[in-house]
């Protein structure tokens, strides 16, 4: 599995924060994938063979082959129907919001094809994305469809930025109430905030930030007891974490480990 980050260019780091490329062939990819939530939106143009999605145990739909994913809250599994060919705009958790007039707030846990978002000139980007025969010339595409959607009125919210940065600064150890008396803002107004730019209420967000936290730590070094793993991400004890864990991933923490965990935590790997 080819699996590349690469950074957006200056003008679109207050929006975008990276784009990455996943190639893999059939044989070599897992049956099924769980992703799972990271607090970002992402327009995904598939080049190679599409993806389905299951919802659920009884139903499935086939992705389209270019859409936008919006802000998930659960698990969101999908399965590869031949060669994967990737190309993934991945935003600041703020950063689709200057882009289209689309409600970010209704579309969760949802694949919003472009034609939807941009009309003609969404099939068009998604075509030019999906016939570029490398990265640097996709990056490229979508980089100039972007700016041109960019103008003086994108005023970037300072108040839901500074947030969201101390919550991840801080891998969602900060509780609503507290983030609330640091911008001295009520916290049903901050919620009002965050659910128009980012598509979660801060709650959500400290919860997504948290649980990612918590995956990495189970990726990248030995964990020995999940017990301690809960109380240093600072959840309230070992049945808040598990609960916790299951909501984003629908396992629990011993049935987590394995190849889903690492094609799940794609999505997050680069920070």
């Amino acid at each position: 599995m080819n699996h590349q980050i690469f950074e957006p260019q200056e003008n679109l780091k207050e929006w975008v924060k990276c784009y990455w490329n996943l190639e893999s062939d059939f044989e070599n990819t897992p049956l099924k994938n769980t992703i799972v939530p990271d607090g970002t939106m992402k327009l995904i143009f598939h080049y190679g063979d599409t993806y389905r999605h299951h919802p659920d145990k009884k139903e499935s739909i086939i992705l389209p082959k270019c859409f936008l994913i919006g802000q998930l809250t659960k698990p969101y599994v999908v399965e590869p129907l031949g060669i994967t060919g990737s190309f993934v705009v991945r935003f600041q958790p703020n950063g689709f919001l200057p882009f289209s007039n689309i409600s970010i707030k209704d579309i969760q846990n949802t694949a919003v094809p472009l034609q939807e978002l941009f009309g003609k000139e969404g099939v068009k980007i998604g075509n030019k994305i999906l016939n570029a025969d490398t990265t640097s010339e996709r990056i490229a595409l979508i980089e100039t469809f972007l700016l041109e959607r960019l103008t003086e009125k994108n005023v970037i919210d300072t108040i839901v930025k500074s947030t969201v940065d101390t919550i991840i600064e801080a891998n969602g150890q900060f509780s609503v109430n507290e983030l609330s008396e640091r911008n001295n803002i009520n916290r049903r107004q901050l919620t009002r905030k965050f659910s128009s730019t980012i598509g979660l209420s801060p709650k959500q967000l400290i919860k997504t930030v948290r649980i990612q936290n918590t995956l990495k730590t189970l990726l990248t070094k030995e964990v020995s007891s999940l017990t301690d793993l809960a109380y240093e991400n600072e959840y309230f004890d070992q049945a808040h974490f598990i609960k916790d864990f299951k909501e984003f991933t629908g396992l629990t923490p011993k049935e987590f480990y394995g190849d889903d965990l690492k094609m799940s935590l794609i999505f997050d790997s680069e920070d």
